[in-house]
């Protein structure tokens, strides 16, 4: 069974006494292990489609399957527990803790998922990620491509049954965003995570699975 997956959604929002119509029908599946990017221009609807497979909104119609649990538009408060035991997040803006060490922002998430004392776990994650001899250092002494290290573990902190990525290689250069999406092709192949990436860099392509085009609220043919 897909581990990620969305049937028929919708999505409207308010605006004044109209309703504008941002998702039209959308569905996808994800399956473990598999590496999916998402591609469509400055408004197509992406951004939205990836908060409602994140359980950050609720769709207006359709069905949102997670890892498992079936997402009831009725019942919001039911959202963040969905987050917190099988979505890992990964975004273009690192969004670490300045004044935390690069240790210190992973073993924080650990703790909002509920993982006591888990130093030693963080550790564990930022050696896999490649950063054994950078775990003390505060985000203004890391690189671009370190801290977005520092943002996938942060991210595989209480192993996720889903990883979901906005546009991850945004700020970083050709090289670096390269090894970036290398590392995230072999965490997904090796944990058998599910990865969805956001993303307008033709370089995603080349670690994916499957490429989905949303256009207008749409997946294009």
């Amino acid at each position: 069974m897909p581990v990620l997956e969305a049937s028929d959604v919708t999505k409207e929002f308010d605006e004044g006494k109209q309703k504008v119509s941002v998702l039209r029908g959308v569905s996808l599946s994800l399956e473990a292990g598999e590496v999916v990017a998402l591609e469509g221009p400055s408004g197509s609807g992406k951004t939205t489609f990836l908060s409602i497979l994140g359980c950050i909104l609720t769709p207006t119609s359709g069905r949102v399957v997670v890892d498992g649990c079936v997402v009831d538009p009725r019942k919001p408060s039911q959202l963040p527990a969905i987050r917190k035991r099988s979505i890992g997040f990964v975004f273009q803006q690192f969004n670490l803790f300045p004044a935390l060490t690069a240790v210190e922002n992973v073993e924080y998430a650990l703790n909002i998922k509920g993982v006591k004392n888990g130093r030693g776990k963080a550790e564990e994650i930022l050696e896999r990620v490649g950063l054994a001899d950078r775990m003390r250092f505060l985000p203004r002494d890391l690189s671009g491509g370190q801290k977005q290290r520092v943002a996938i573990a942060r991210a595989l902190a209480a192993e996720p049954a889903i990883l979901l990525a906005d546009e991850p290689t945004a700020n970083l250069d050709s090289q670096v965003g390269l090894q970036v999406l290398d590392l995230f092709r072999t965490l997904a192949r090796t944990d058998g995570r599910a990865l969805l990436i956001v993303t307008h860099d033709p370089k995603v392509r080349g670690v994916s699975d499957r490429v989905i085009q949303i256009r207008d609220g749409k997946i294009a043919a």
